[in-house]
């Protein structure tokens, strides 16, 4: 018998010498398997529910932060090259951006006004909580979360409730109004919305900002959706605060 080529393609002959072979086949995989495919590592639906294909890693050092699931844009509150911020806070989560009076304050990511005070009516000698803040906008951003900034100077011309914002968006500028103690900064909070419900001990925060202003201000468009909707499905909307400060 005279040596003959067989092969499972055009690079890869066999010679047989003696001895017939039977060629099964030359598949790489298993009969019936269904080939490769990748998937996204998440999805979103309007209802704010996401399908992860893996669990998202919490509490790690070295965990980078998660992208955007709805496609917004993020950016830091105070635009301005000279700013500082402590991770924490007195009494309850929120930060407070230190940058001089004036510097522009801007709208975080796309969304609609909530509530506008273009009047400072914060008194020492008068109850604490309500008018902390002194000039402040409330937004509600298209990921359903609230930012809340206060302590302006100035609240922008047209900026009312109702309207419509673009991430990057003056908003105001920095000041020292309300409960400020002559210290230029933003007081800056993450909260959930709360319709027909709310309170001034909601707005000022509830989950920390920090790690979302450190993304924002590399550029990394990290949202807080998922840590605000967590938070409110375990606490709701609270009636009374906690802290009046």
């Amino acid at each position: 018998m005279l040596p003959r080529l067989i092969g499972c393609g055009p690079t890869r002959p066999v010679l047989l010498l003696l001895v017939p072979l039977l060629v099964a086949g030359c598949a790489t995989t298993r009969p019936g398997a269904a080939p490769p495919t990748s998937a996204p590592a998440g999805s979103w639906s309007p209802t704010g529910s996401a399908t992860p294909a893996q669990p998202e890693a919490t509490g790690s050092p070295t965990a980078r932060p998660a992208p955007s699931r709805t496609g917004l844009r993020y950016v830091f509150p105070v635009r301005s090259r000279k700013v500082g911020y402590h991770p924490t806070h007195s009494a309850y989560p929120g930060t407070d951006i230190f940058a001089d009076c004036g510097e522009p304050v801007v709208a975080v990511t796309d969304g609609e006004i909530l509530e506008v005070s273009r009047v400072d009516r914060f008194d020492p000698k008068g109850p604490r909580g309500p008018y902390n803040g002194g000039l402040s906008v409330s937004l509600l951003g298209d990921d359903g979360v609230r930012y809340y900034g206060s302590h302006l100077s100035v609240v922008a011309d047209g900026v009312d409730a109702g309207v419509r914002v673009r991430a990057g968006q003056q908003l105001g500028l920095v000041g020292r109004t309300g409960n400020a103690n002559n210290v230029c900064h933003l007081h800056f909070g993450i909260s959930p919305p709360c319709p027909g419900r709310d309170g001034w001990w909601i707005r000022r925060g509830v989950v920390w900002p920090a790690r979302y202003l450190d993304a924002w201000r590399r550029g990394v468009d990290r949202e807080p959706a998922a840590e605000v909707r967590a938070w409110h499905r375990k606490h709701g909307c609270p009636p009374a605060p906690t802290s009046a400060n």
